[in-house]
Protein backbone atom coordinates (compact mmCIF):
# COMPACT_ATOMS: atom_id res chain seq x y z
CA UNK A 1 0.00 0.00 0.00
CA UNK A 2 1.14 3.27 -0.78
CA UNK A 3 2.98 5.25 2.12
CA UNK A 4 3.90 8.51 0.93
CA UNK A 5 7.81 7.81 1.09
CA UNK A 6 9.58 6.42 -1.89
CA UNK A 7 11.49 3.96 0.20
CA UNK A 8 8.68 2.28 1.64
CA UNK A 9 6.83 2.27 -1.45
CA UNK A 10 9.56 0.35 -2.85
CA UNK A 11 12.07 -1.25 -0.57
CA UNK A 12 10.55 -2.01 2.70
CA UNK A 13 7.06 -2.43 1.00
CA UNK A 14 4.20 -2.13 4.10
CA UNK A 15 1.09 -3.52 3.61
CA UNK A 16 -2.20 -4.42 5.25
CA UNK A 17 -1.99 -5.68 8.83
CA UNK A 18 1.88 -5.70 8.96
CA UNK A 19 3.65 -4.87 12.09
CA UNK A 20 6.91 -3.12 11.53
CA UNK A 21 9.51 -2.02 14.40
CA UNK A 22 11.02 1.57 13.66
CA UNK A 23 14.60 1.07 15.66
CA UNK A 24 16.23 4.57 16.43
CA UNK A 25 18.08 6.62 18.70
CA UNK A 26 16.92 10.08 20.05
CA UNK A 27 17.13 13.12 17.61
CA UNK A 28 17.40 10.93 13.96
CA UNK A 29 13.97 11.65 12.93
CA UNK A 30 11.40 9.20 13.87
CA UNK A 31 8.32 11.87 15.18
CA UNK A 32 8.78 13.15 11.83
CA UNK A 33 8.44 9.93 9.92
CA UNK A 34 5.57 8.36 11.88
CA UNK A 35 3.78 12.00 11.36
CA UNK A 36 4.86 11.57 7.45
CA UNK A 37 2.90 8.24 7.78
CA UNK A 38 -0.01 9.64 9.88
CA UNK A 39 -0.82 12.20 6.61
CA UNK A 40 0.23 9.84 4.15
CA UNK A 41 -0.70 5.86 4.39
CA UNK A 42 -3.79 4.56 2.75
CA UNK A 43 -6.12 3.99 5.95
CA UNK A 44 -9.55 4.70 7.25
CA UNK A 45 -8.33 5.80 10.78
CA UNK A 46 -4.65 6.56 12.22
CA UNK A 47 -4.71 5.77 16.17
CA UNK A 48 -1.35 7.02 17.91
CA UNK A 49 -0.02 6.22 21.12
CA UNK A 50 2.51 8.77 22.69
CA UNK A 51 3.87 7.28 25.51
CA UNK A 52 5.80 8.88 28.49
CA UNK A 53 6.65 12.02 25.38
CA UNK A 54 7.38 15.63 27.80
CA UNK A 55 4.41 17.61 27.74
CA UNK A 56 5.59 20.55 25.12
CA UNK A 57 7.04 17.86 22.71
CA UNK A 58 3.19 16.41 22.75
CA UNK A 59 2.13 19.72 21.53
CA UNK A 60 4.63 20.09 19.04
CA UNK A 61 4.06 16.52 17.76
CA UNK A 62 -0.20 17.73 17.19
CA UNK A 63 0.31 21.63 16.12
CA UNK A 64 3.48 21.28 13.63
CA UNK A 65 4.45 17.76 13.29
CA UNK A 66 1.41 15.89 12.32
CA UNK A 67 -0.85 19.38 11.60
CA UNK A 68 -4.18 19.73 10.47
CA UNK A 69 -3.80 17.31 7.75
CA UNK A 70 -2.44 14.62 9.67
CA UNK A 71 -4.86 15.30 12.61
CA UNK A 72 -8.46 14.98 10.68
CA UNK A 73 -7.96 10.90 10.55
CA UNK A 74 -5.99 10.79 14.02
CA UNK A 75 -7.31 9.78 17.08
CA UNK A 76 -4.56 10.12 20.04
CA UNK A 77 -4.04 8.13 23.16
CA UNK A 78 -1.33 9.90 25.27
CA UNK A 79 0.53 9.60 28.54
CA UNK A 80 3.28 12.24 29.25
CA UNK A 81 6.59 11.56 31.13
CA UNK A 82 5.02 12.90 34.08
CA UNK A 83 2.04 10.44 34.89
CA UNK A 84 2.56 7.43 36.93
CA UNK A 85 3.65 4.46 35.13
CA UNK A 86 0.55 2.88 35.44
CA UNK A 87 -0.93 5.56 33.51
CA UNK A 88 2.14 5.57 30.91
CA UNK A 89 1.69 1.49 30.91
CA UNK A 90 -2.07 1.62 30.08
CA UNK A 91 -1.68 4.17 27.36
CA UNK A 92 -0.28 1.93 24.54
CA UNK A 93 -2.92 -0.74 25.59
CA UNK A 94 -6.33 1.88 25.44
CA UNK A 95 -4.54 2.73 22.07
CA UNK A 96 -4.25 -0.52 21.07
CA UNK A 97 -8.09 -1.07 22.20
CA UNK A 98 -9.25 1.64 20.27
CA UNK A 99 -7.44 0.93 17.16
CA UNK A 100 -9.54 -2.94 17.42
CA UNK A 101 -12.76 -0.79 18.04
CA UNK A 102 -12.74 1.01 14.66
CA UNK A 103 -11.20 -2.77 13.05
CA UNK A 104 -14.12 -4.33 13.70
CA UNK A 105 -16.03 -2.08 12.10
CA UNK A 106 -14.58 -3.31 9.00
CA UNK A 107 -12.08 -0.16 8.26
CA UNK A 108 -8.26 -0.17 7.94
CA UNK A 109 -6.40 1.57 11.06
CA UNK A 110 -3.07 2.73 10.78
CA UNK A 111 -1.61 2.61 14.80
CA UNK A 112 1.67 4.57 15.44
CA UNK A 113 3.33 3.81 18.86
CA UNK A 114 5.90 6.04 20.49
CA UNK A 115 7.83 4.36 21.74
CA UNK A 116 7.57 0.98 22.96
CA UNK A 117 10.49 1.53 25.03
CA UNK A 118 9.03 3.55 27.41
CA UNK A 119 5.71 1.46 27.31
CA UNK A 120 8.07 -1.62 28.55
CA UNK A 121 9.95 1.09 31.32
CA UNK A 122 6.52 1.89 32.82
CA UNK A 123 5.60 -1.90 32.65
CA UNK A 124 9.27 -2.44 34.70
CA UNK A 125 8.22 0.26 37.31
CA UNK A 126 4.75 -1.21 37.62
CA UNK A 127 6.34 -5.05 38.10
CA UNK A 128 9.54 -4.07 40.66
CA UNK A 129 6.80 -2.14 42.83
CA UNK A 130 4.76 -5.50 43.40
CA UNK A 131 7.56 -7.42 43.92
CA UNK A 132 9.17 -9.06 40.58
CA UNK A 133 13.00 -9.44 40.63
CA UNK A 134 14.94 -8.12 37.67
CA UNK A 135 16.27 -10.50 35.21
CA UNK A 136 16.69 -9.43 31.60
CA UNK A 137 19.00 -6.34 32.03
CA UNK A 138 17.31 -4.53 34.18
CA UNK A 139 13.72 -6.01 33.36
CA UNK A 140 11.51 -8.14 34.90
CA UNK A 141 10.47 -11.05 33.06
CA UNK A 142 7.03 -10.26 32.19
CA UNK A 143 7.89 -7.58 30.10
CA UNK A 144 8.40 -10.19 26.88
CA UNK A 145 5.15 -11.17 27.61
CA UNK A 146 3.89 -7.43 27.76
CA UNK A 147 5.45 -6.52 24.74
CA UNK A 148 4.23 -9.47 22.64
CA UNK A 149 0.62 -9.09 24.03
CA UNK A 150 0.63 -5.81 22.85
CA UNK A 151 1.81 -6.56 19.20
CA UNK A 152 -0.20 -9.84 18.58
CA UNK A 153 -3.24 -7.97 19.46
CA UNK A 154 -2.49 -5.82 16.04
CA UNK A 155 -2.68 -7.33 12.61
CA UNK A 156 -5.61 -8.84 10.33
CA UNK A 157 -8.76 -9.16 11.92
CA UNK A 158 -11.22 -11.89 11.72
CA UNK A 159 -13.31 -12.46 8.60
CA UNK A 160 -15.16 -9.67 8.35
CA UNK A 161 -14.08 -7.19 9.98
CA UNK A 162 -10.66 -4.41 9.18
CA UNK A 163 -6.98 -4.91 9.91
CA UNK A 164 -4.44 -2.76 12.27
CA UNK A 165 -1.18 -2.04 10.45
CA UNK A 166 0.97 -1.01 13.51
CA UNK A 167 4.37 1.03 13.33
CA UNK A 168 6.44 0.53 17.16
CA UNK A 169 9.15 2.79 17.21
CA UNK A 170 11.81 1.52 19.69
CA UNK A 171 14.20 3.96 21.32
CA UNK A 172 18.13 2.10 21.08
CA UNK A 173 20.69 3.67 23.13
CA UNK A 174 23.87 4.38 20.85
CA UNK A 175 22.33 2.24 18.43
CA UNK A 176 22.32 -1.20 19.85
CA UNK A 177 20.49 -3.34 18.19
CA UNK A 178 21.15 -6.06 20.59
CA UNK A 179 19.59 -4.55 23.50
CA UNK A 180 16.61 -5.90 25.59
CA UNK A 181 13.69 -4.42 24.26
CA UNK A 182 14.78 -4.31 20.81
CA UNK A 183 15.81 -7.92 20.72
CA UNK A 184 12.31 -8.68 21.84
CA UNK A 185 10.73 -6.47 19.44
CA UNK A 186 12.58 -8.33 16.32
CA UNK A 187 11.56 -11.61 17.26
CA UNK A 188 7.96 -10.94 17.26
CA UNK A 189 7.34 -8.23 14.21
CA UNK A 190 7.09 -8.71 10.57
CA UNK A 191 10.18 -6.74 10.06
CA UNK A 192 12.41 -4.06 10.98
CA UNK A 193 13.45 -0.19 10.17
CA UNK A 194 16.88 0.96 11.40
CA UNK A 195 17.80 4.59 11.44
CA UNK A 196 20.79 5.60 11.54
CA UNK A 197 22.64 8.73 13.14
CA UNK A 198 25.49 9.06 10.73
CA UNK A 199 22.75 9.29 8.20
CA UNK A 200 20.59 11.67 9.87
CA UNK A 201 23.95 13.73 11.03
CA UNK A 202 24.95 14.22 6.59
CA UNK A 203 21.49 15.52 5.99
CA UNK A 204 19.29 12.55 4.71
CA UNK A 205 15.82 12.29 6.12
CA UNK A 206 14.41 10.23 6.73
CA UNK A 207 18.05 8.30 8.03
CA UNK A 208 17.13 4.71 7.21
CA UNK A 209 20.00 1.93 7.29
CA UNK A 210 18.63 0.23 4.30
CA UNK A 211 21.10 -2.58 4.53
CA UNK A 212 20.24 -3.34 7.93
CA UNK A 213 16.54 -2.77 7.42
CA UNK A 214 14.16 -5.57 6.73
CA UNK A 215 10.37 -6.29 5.37
CA UNK A 216 8.89 -9.76 5.88
CA UNK A 217 6.13 -8.57 3.21
CA UNK A 218 8.93 -9.47 0.08
CA UNK A 219 8.70 -10.79 -2.17
CA UNK A 220 5.11 -11.51 -1.99
CA UNK A 221 4.26 -7.59 -1.91
CA UNK A 222 6.36 -7.01 -4.89
CA UNK A 223 5.93 -8.55 -9.17
CA UNK A 224 9.01 -10.50 -10.33
CA UNK A 225 10.40 -7.19 -11.92
CA UNK A 226 9.87 -4.92 -8.49
CA UNK A 227 11.93 -7.63 -6.97
CA UNK A 228 14.53 -7.62 -9.21
CA UNK A 229 14.80 -3.81 -8.76
CA UNK A 230 14.95 -3.98 -5.27
CA UNK A 231 17.86 -6.56 -5.23
CA UNK A 232 19.85 -4.31 -7.65
CA UNK A 233 19.02 -1.22 -5.40
CA UNK A 234 20.49 -3.25 -2.52
CA UNK A 235 23.42 -4.73 -4.41
CA UNK A 236 24.53 -1.60 -5.24
CA UNK A 237 24.33 0.08 -2.26
CA UNK A 238 26.43 -2.74 -0.45
CA UNK A 239 29.10 -2.63 -2.45
CA UNK A 240 29.14 1.33 -1.92
CA UNK A 241 28.99 0.15 1.66
CA UNK A 242 31.63 -1.67 1.56
CA UNK A 243 34.35 0.12 -0.52
CA UNK A 244 32.88 3.89 0.85
CA UNK A 245 36.03 4.25 3.07
CA UNK A 246 38.54 3.52 0.26
CA UNK A 247 36.73 5.67 -2.29
CA UNK A 248 36.79 8.34 0.24
CA UNK A 249 40.20 7.94 0.61
CA UNK A 250 41.09 8.31 -2.90
CA UNK A 251 42.43 4.34 -2.47
CA UNK A 252 40.18 2.94 -4.74
CA UNK A 253 41.29 2.60 -8.58
CA UNK A 254 38.72 2.85 -11.17
CA UNK A 255 38.01 -0.19 -13.25
CA UNK A 256 39.45 -2.75 -10.71
CA UNK A 257 35.39 -3.84 -9.86
CA UNK A 258 32.41 -3.47 -12.15
CA UNK A 259 30.58 -3.50 -9.18
CA UNK A 260 31.87 -0.86 -7.93
CA UNK A 261 32.21 1.44 -10.49
CA UNK A 262 28.23 1.38 -10.80
CA UNK A 263 27.50 1.98 -7.32
CA UNK A 264 30.03 4.99 -7.27
CA UNK A 265 28.03 6.24 -10.86
CA UNK A 266 24.18 5.52 -9.04
CA UNK A 267 25.29 6.42 -5.29
CA UNK A 268 24.30 9.95 -5.47
CA UNK A 269 20.58 9.45 -7.34
CA UNK A 270 20.59 6.62 -5.20
CA UNK A 271 20.50 8.13 -2.01
CA UNK A 272 18.66 11.05 -2.97
CA UNK A 273 15.90 8.87 -4.03
CA UNK A 274 15.79 7.40 -0.78
CA UNK A 275 15.11 10.60 0.52
CA UNK A 276 12.11 11.56 -1.65
CA UNK A 277 8.31 11.25 -0.89
CA UNK A 278 6.51 9.55 -2.88
CA UNK A 279 5.31 11.20 -6.10
CA UNK A 280 1.40 11.56 -6.93
CA UNK A 281 0.81 7.58 -8.53
CA UNK A 282 1.84 6.13 -5.15
CA UNK A 283 3.90 2.68 -5.18
CA UNK A 284 3.57 2.15 -9.20
CA UNK A 285 5.06 6.13 -9.73
CA UNK A 286 8.46 5.29 -6.68
CA UNK A 287 9.24 1.71 -8.89
CA UNK A 288 9.72 3.85 -12.41
CA UNK A 289 11.35 6.41 -10.48
CA UNK A 290 13.70 3.72 -9.03
CA UNK A 291 14.09 2.20 -12.72
CA UNK A 292 14.92 5.57 -13.72
CA UNK A 293 17.93 5.94 -11.34
CA UNK A 294 19.38 2.98 -11.72
CA UNK A 295 18.69 2.39 -15.63
CA UNK A 296 21.49 5.33 -15.21
CA UNK A 297 24.44 2.55 -14.70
Amino acid sequence: MSTGVAIFDTMLPLVRGQRIGLFAGSGVGKSSLLAKFARGVEADVVVIALVGERGRELREFVERVLGPEGMKRSVLVTATSDQSALARRRCAMAAMTVAEHFRAQGLHVLFLADSITRFAEAHREVALASGETAALKGYPPSVAQAIMSLAERAGPGPEGEGDITAVFSVLVAGSDMEETIADILRGVLDGHVVMDRKIAERGRYPAIDLLRSVSRSLPEAASTAENALIARARQLLGAWDRAEMMIQAGLYAKGSDPLVDAAIRVWPMLDAFLAEDAPADGVAGSFTRLAAVLGAV
